[in-house]
């Protein structure tokens, strides 16, 4: 008598929805820096990229997010968390599913992975993260 053994259909793994990232706009980045680094101790410094970034290390263990600051766009520019997903493309579906809205499409970060920004049905700002070190 012969076994066949019947594998059980693989469950897709989920990836906790954390915060992973945070970025915090400033009108005046200077005085930013100096507040949150005075309040928290945060290391604030600037991070190679085309248009003016910088870094916020906020000293935490591996699993506390960093941070980033820029240069606010505009008055609706607001500190936006990014909350890690398994995928940014099916996530911002559901998103529009649910009444949120896409502010800003799937956009690469290369060698670390890909964000959408969003808007909830309260006018929150939030971002989608997938990691990803094959991103270009």
């Amino acid at each position: 008598m012969s076994r066949q053994s019947k594998s059980k259909p693989k469950k897709a793994v989920r990836v906790p929805a954390n915060i992973v990232w945070f970025e915090i706009p400033g009108d005046n980045v200077a005085r930013a820096k100096s507040f949150y680094s005075k309040l928290f101790g945060w290391k604030i410094s600037k991070f190679p990229m085309e248009r003016p970034y910088w870094h916020i290390d906020t000293g935490g263990a591996d699993a506390s997010p960093d941070g980033g600051m820029m240069e606010r766009n505009g008055p609706q520019h607001t500190v936006t968390n990014y909350i890690s997903v398994a995928s940014v493309e099916k996530s911002a579906q559901t998103v529009q599913k649910l009444g949120g809205k896409i502010m800003m499409p799937k956009t690469p970060v290369p060698g670390m992975g890909y964000f959408v920004i969003c808007q909830d049905t309260e006018k929150n700002m939030f971002a989608l993260w997938e990691m990803s070190k094959s991103a270009k």
